[in-house]
């Protein structure tokens, strides 16, 4: 607020009034786009690599190239099987898949035509209903037990969410409303809440634990470092001050007696909120009231420890937040286990990190540490062993004579260790020499810039979370990875340190958990018995058809499908004239058969014009022709194809479910559906529409396709 005497006027904002503010308003901020480039796209389909048509099988992408056909023209993906080639429509990507198995093994390549790779689905088909037969079974006994179902959100709740700060992202807001929403139902919450570094995952966190405790529960907030809980204590505490709850923090710093005053006062309900390290797994501690477990970086966690993490969680809530989930947590969230919420919108101040790579070199080390200190920067300087702090040392002591620095490990004493945080981050120090201890959690806004040597000694979700420590305040970071002579390490290290600088884009945290399962292979994921049947038909295929069987199982009347072929002769292509670069226009293809709305269709679209330029008429086609996609798939239609007079639907959906959407339609469009119960599949036959001009026959096709989505809709509503 502000005071202008000479105008007798005073200006008082809410932070005056409640001890908030708001720093964006909602008028002023441009929507963010989502922080996920076609750099780190993991699904980018090059020239030579395997592919996984649904239909053909395992096959090699060759190419793409323009096929006419009754005169209108198409962009096609030529495959190469073991005894000839195929051409796939580009806009038909949705049937083709990158090949991911356990990452050591070259695939087998199929032949076309036959039954050979009908069989091969067929027999993995029959291990994959068993597989979800017994996913099915853990769904009946989680829907079995009981929880707590928490109340609405009250008057505090809703003071204390406006007490936040910060402009709350659009991914933020709707990952509280789902935690919100499974916390008021009686089944416990087991939700994933994925969210790059420094995108607000404690924030989301943090309102889920107000409402636990104002609906008075007890809640665990678990954090696998001791630097980490004291910073979640500090801020929650900080938060949750105008408020009469009571919050402790439970590590190896803590006094023994002190600890034991702790476990008491939980045991009488007198702590609402512990935050504490793994030391609370290995007590039998009693808590009277215990609602809500929240684990910060499950991955963290040692195999021992996660045993006793699944004891305590029960029937109670557990919220798991992580920035890159371990492959077997991402898998269970894929298939359906658990919920899961991305944060995917960047805060609008964040920018990505510039990563480097270089073979250990002290002439570019010196430079980038002299850039950081010039414009009053800091720097972690990270290196894999406590053991090699003190070459570090000799090493920075040749480069700089007045270099302030400061060491940090764990097996410092905790006093030591505290007053070495609180140095730098009070800016007393330049330089911070340490090991992974500052791995999670630790935020300082005047570091940005990160050394890493031996950078190839670090897993990937490691060296992704390190390099997350800086970038934190706006200002460009930069994370500079070290390693020895290429030659010397082996092709895991190597896959790792280029996944860590392509991924180096906003937003990468998932899609890198994604190539760490690439590289690391799916045995670890599924275990040994399904990784043989992965490996046979690739990752994505293998999931696609365990989402299918757990549909048949569950006697969904609407199947779900994942592509719609549409076979109709219609000018629907990206021109080469328009998008010259072969890769820019296969991502462009990927990215339209990626999309699953219409806002994203219509964001997409807005991004090519202004890239590109004004879209062209068999750009529009193309465009109008997935919007059609979107709407067969959501009705169950797998192909449509044109057979004048008619346009012939091949479908999965049962006759009764046909019924009730037919009686539901106008009497126009029901005199002209003839549903035909195929041996093969059945089809719903529309009558005379495939008469009109071609190029209409998107349109008119998506009229009525409209028309149906709705008593689609309504079928769907009424079986839930």
């Amino acid at each position: 607020g502000f005071n202008l005497p000479i105008w007798n006027l005073v200006l008082i904002t809410d932070r005056e009034l409640y001890a908030q503010q708001s720093l964006f308003s909602n008028i002023f901020i441009r929507k963010r786009k989502k922080g996920i480039s076609s750099k780190i796209n993991i699904n980018k389909i090059n020239p030579g690599d395997y592919i996984v048509h649904k239909n053909h099988g395992i096959g090699k992408f060759i190419k793409i190239e323009k096929i006419n056909i009754i005169g209108e023209a198409r962009d096609y993906l030529v495959i190469q099987y073991l005894d000839g080639k195929v051409s796939v429509a580009a806009d038909q990507l949705a049937s083709i898949n990158k090949y991911r198995s356990s990452g050591k093994i070259k695939p087998r390549i199929n032949k076309l035509g036959g039954t050979e790779w009908e069989k091969v689905k067929d027999k993995n088909k029959k291990i994959i209903k068993k597989i979800a037969l017994d996913l099915l079974k853990l769904y009946a006994q989680r829907e079995k037990l009981k929880g707590h179902a928490y109340p609405p959100d009250g008057p505090w709740q809703e003071e204390l969410e406006d007490s936040f700060p910060h402009q709350p992202t659009p991914d933020q807001i709707k990952a509280v409303k789902d935690i919100k929403k499974d916390m008021e139902s009686s089944i416990p919450m087991d939700r994933l809440v994925c969210a790059d570094v420094g995108y607000g995952k404690t924030e989301v966190a943090l309102r889920a634990i107000f409402k636990a405790i104002t609906s008075g529960k007890q809640v665990i907030l678990l954090a696998p470092t001791t630097i980490l809980a004291q910073q979640h204590w500090k801020t929650i505490s900080n938060r949750f001050s105008p408020y009469p709850i009571k919050v402790s923090l439970l590590n190896r710093f803590i006094k023994q007696s002190e600890k034991n005053k702790i476990y008491e006062e939980l045991k009488d309900n007198k702590i609402d909120l512990v935050v504490a390290t793994h030391q609370i797994l290995g007590k039998n501690i009693e808590f009277k009231k215990l609602g809500l477990l929240v684990i910060d970086e499950e991955q963290r966690f040692g195999v021992k420890q996660k045993e006793k993490i699944k004891k305590i969680k029960k029937n109670i809530d557990v919220l798991t937040l992580t920035a890159t989930p371990i492959p077997r947590t991402l898998y269970m969230s894929l298939s359906g286990i658990r919920q899961m919420s991305l944060i995917e919108t960047p805060p609008p101040s964040r920018r990505s990190i510039k990563t480097y790579l270089y073979e250990m070199d002290t002439d570019v080390i010196r430079t980038a540490i002299s850039q950081e200190l010039e414009r009053g920067g800091q720097i972690f300087y990270v290196l894999p062993r406590i053991a090699d702090i003190e070459q570090a040392i000799e090493k920075l002591k040749n480069m700089f004579t007045n270099l302030k620095f400061i060491i940090a490990h764990g097996q410092m004493n905790e006093i030591d260790l505290e007053n070495a945080m609180i140095s730098f981050n009070n800016g007393e120090v330049d330089l911070m020499i340490c090991t992974t201890i500052i791995e999670s959690g630790l935020d300082i806004p005047r570091v940005n810039t990160i050394i890493i040597e031996d950078a190839h000694k670090f897993g990937l979700s490691q060296l992704y979370q390190l390099r997350g420590r800086v970038g934190r305040s706006g200002v460009q970071a930069h994370a500079w990875l070290f390693y020895p002579n290429i030659n010397k390490i082996n092709e895991s290290s190597r896959q790792r340190l280029k996944a860590i600088k392509d991924f180096s884009e906003l937003g990468s945290g998932y899609q890198l958990a994604m190539k760490d399962m690439e590289i690391r292979g799916v045995g670890s994921i599924l275990g040994e018995a399904q990784s043989g049947q992965v490996n046979n038909i690739g990752y994505d295929l293998y999931m696609e058809m365990l989402h299918e069987a757990i549909s048949d199982l569950n006697g969904k009347e609407i199947p779900e499908v994942k592509d719609t072929q549409i076979d109709l002769p219609i000018n629907a292509f990206i021109p080469g004239t328009w998008i010259s670069n072969r890769e820019e226009k296969l991502d462009a293809y990927k990215n339209v058969t990626a999309c699953v709305n219409e806002e994203e269709l219509t964001d997409l679209a807005v991004n090519w014009v202004s890239r590109y330029g004004v879209i062209p008429k068999p750009v529009e086609t193309l465009i109008k022709l997935m919007k059609l996609k979107l709407l067969a798939k959501f009705c169950g239609f797998m192909k449509i194809k044109l057979i004048k007079p008619n346009i012939i639907i091949e479908t999965k959906l049962e006759p009764n479910a046909f019924k009730h959407i037919k009686s539901d339609l106008p009497q126009n469009i029901q005199s002209k559906l003839i549903y035909q119960n195929d041996n093969v599949l059945p089809k719903i036959i529309i009558r005379g529409l495939g008469v009109t001009d071609t190029q209409n026959q998107v349109d008119n096709l998506i009229d009525w396709f409209q028309i149906m989505a709705k008593s689609v809709s309504k079928l769907i509503k009424t079986q839930e």
